[in-house]
């Protein structure tokens, strides 16, 4: 499992370098954020690229579980 980390970047950012990872392949991929507006972009650039999100997680960081 690949985990991704983008702490640290603020939107469009962790959007823009997940699309890239999420177009060149397929399994399961752990991404890290800290901008709370990935809560929504993550799941819907996930859904429209074919991805579903596993699990979603809160504690010092936002934790996405995507798998496709």
């Amino acid at each position: 499992m690949k985990v991704l980390d983008l702490r640290g970047l603020t939107c469009p950012m962790p959007v823009i370098k997940l699309k890239s990872e999420l177009e060149m392949g397929n399994g399961e991929l752990v991404v890290l954020t800290s901008d709370p507006g990935t809560l929504s972009e993550i799941p819907a650039l996930a859904e429209k690229l074919g991805w579903k999100v596993v699990k979603v997680e809160e504690n010092e960081c936002f934790k996405f579980t995507l798998k496709k």
